[in-house]
């Protein structure tokens, strides 16, 4: 294949995959970096064309499109994908920070796929410490995926790790990311025993030259899985089904969602135009859709909880600024509710105040999270600081809704 077609190739590639891009998860976190990074693989392959820039032949091999049509893919095949090219913080055991790409995270967040677009022959080359200086064999990646994994639970549960392969892994790579807790998805290359016998737990650390003797050993490797047909599939793995969870049945109730359920907002006194902006608003969110059967439906069935910093700031408030009515529901709410002292967590106590964390907000968050039960709230300004520093929350956030009754005697109704 000349050269020129090739690129003709790549070209129409990119823009077919920019197109399925762009008419995927939109509005999901990550859309736009993915479809930017298309963007920019073609203008490159364009100026090539262009002849502004001179590149061989091996360069169009190791374009970027074949990691994104990969992770392209993965998206399409997946449910309730939530986030594309998400950054998560993790710590090493050594306490040092480190950052980790996650192609798809899917299944609201219980899935974290990682899409691999390089051939089964390369990949298992750098397992066996063929590659070249600085790359990092799957294995090794897995082993962040779980460490980065266990450090971001939702609703408590660690994430689900996929690799999906789309040029195929070797018998003695998937079975090792098996035992590991990973699930394969792509097809799996049969290779001779020998080289399942090479694949063992002693990998050298990146960039590490072997002894001679071990390189002659290793060429043996390789080539026994070169020489392997690349036609020859055992298995092809589709994707798991929606990882079923079990839901977490505490709730924590926080000083927002107290108030959002007892307000005369939710119960509906909301067709008024109020003297406060903010009021108005509220109101007309309101109408628009109701907050209220949104809680019911999520607290159905489940231990609720709130911690004494949340009703006692919660009961002051409504001394102040509720009616008759707001009172009377809150009283019904709060004798539902288990009254626990607070209890921050230990990952709370390590968050560093500002003007979005605040000290009432962690025992409240963090009192839920020693708990280990989702936070009801409607402050997602603490919930996005917090993941800023590294500690996501498991929260369902709804609308805020205020105390309104006691103003309704100089508001406009509609």
């Amino acid at each position: 294949m000349s050269v020129q077609l090739m690129l003709q190739q790549r070209i129409s590639s990119a823009q077919v995959l920019l197109q399925r891009a762009e008419q995927l998860c939109q509005g999901v976190e990550g859309h736009q970096k993915l479809c930017g990074k298309l963007r920019a693989e073609l203008r490159f392959l364009r100026r090539v064309e262009a002849g502004e820039l001179q590149v061989k032949e091996s360069h169009l091999h190791s374009t970027n499109l074949t990691h994104l049509t990969a992770i392209v893919q993965s998206a399409e095949s997946l449910e309730d994908v939530v986030a594309l090219l998400h950054v998560f913080t993790y710590q090493e055991a050594s306490g040092r920070r480190r950052t980790l790409v996650v192609d798809v995270v899917a299944n609201g967040g219980h899935t974290w796929v990682k899409a691999v677009g390089r051939k089964a022959e390369a990949l298992h080359n750098i397992w066996q410490g063929r590659g070249q200086y600085g790359d990092k064999s799957i294995i090794r990646q897995a082993e962040d995926f779980l460490q980065a994994s266990h450090q971001q639970p939702v609703h408590y549960r660690h994430p689900h790790i996929i690799f999906a392969f789309y040029n195929g892994v070797s018998c003695p790579m998937a079975d090792r990311l098996r035992d590991m807790g990973v699930s394969v998805r792509g097809d799996i290359i049969a290779v001779n025993a020998v080289v399942t016998e090479g694949g063992s737990d002693e990998e050298d650390e990146e960039g590490e030259e072997r002894e001679a003797d071990d390189n002659h050993k290793e060429d043996e490797e390789v080539s026994e899985l070169t020489r392997v047909d690349r036609g020859t599939v055992v298995v092809s793995l589709a994707f798991p089904a929606q990882v079923q969870v079990e839901e977490c049945r505490r709730v924590n109730l926080d000083i927002t969602t107290l108030i959002t359920y007892v307000s005369s907002l939710s119960h509906g006194r909301c067709h008024f135009t109020f003297r406060e902006p903010v009021l108005t608003e509220q109101a007309a969110q309101e109408r628009q859709l109701q907050v209220l059967p949104q809680l019911d439906a999520f607290m159905a069935g489940k231990e609720l909880f709130a911690c004494r910093a949340a009703v006692t700031d919660f009961q002051l408030i409504l001394d102040t600024l509720g009616g008759p009515g707001e009172k009377e529901r809150a009283q019904k709410l709060l004798a539902r509710l288990h009254l626990v002292d607070d209890r921050p967590s230990e990952r709370t106590l390590r968050l560093t105040p500002s003007a979005k964390v605040n000290q009432r907000s962690l025992t409240i968050f963090g009192t839920g999270d020693s708990l280990r039960a989702v936070t009801m709230t409607a402050n997602s300004r603490f919930v996005r600081a917090a993941a800023n520093q590294g500690v996501r929350y498991s929260v369902f956030i709804h609308q805020p809704r205020a105390l309104t009754e006691g103003k309704e005697w100089r508001a406009m109704p509609i």
